[in-house]
């Protein structure tokens, strides 16, 4: 899943679920693993892992990971534990919660963002 330079440290943990283009879930999805989604989620979104919106993607609801990347549209709260990252084709509507934010030109979201600090952040200042 590691597949540009800027996501190298995002963590994966081997499993991978997969809603192709033509895909409509409505529901929310809970998963161990990773999850990417290329089709449309109308339901709230949780993984202990690494969630990937592609970018013809839309969800209508929250996310909520360890790490988040979007190409995509989401019209919801994203939540990552650790690295939240909006490509240029990003288009969110809703708040924005993370340890790591990485924006890409072109990226678009309208809401409120707070940072928090991550397990691996606090253990680095002692």
């Amino acid at each position: 899943m590691r597949n540009t330079k800027s996501n190298k440290n995002i963590q994966t943990n081997g499993t991978l679920n997969t809603l192709g283009a033509e895909t409509l879930v409505s529901g929310d999805i809970n998963a161990k693993g990773d999850l990417r989604v290329d089709g449309s989620v109308k339901g709230n979104i949780k993984s202990s892992s690494l969630v990937v919106i592609g970018p013809q993607s839309k969800i209508d609801g929250d996310i909520q990971a360890q790490n988040v990347i979007v190409e995509g549209e989401v019209n919801g709260n994203v939540s990552a534990k650790n690295e939240l990252s909006l490509k240029s084709s990003a288009r969110i509507k809703g708040d924005l919660l993370m340890s790591r934010l990485i924006i890409e030109n072109g990226a678009i979201f309208n809401g409120n963002s707070a940072m928090q600090h991550s397990e691996n952040d606090h253990d680095k200042k002692e």
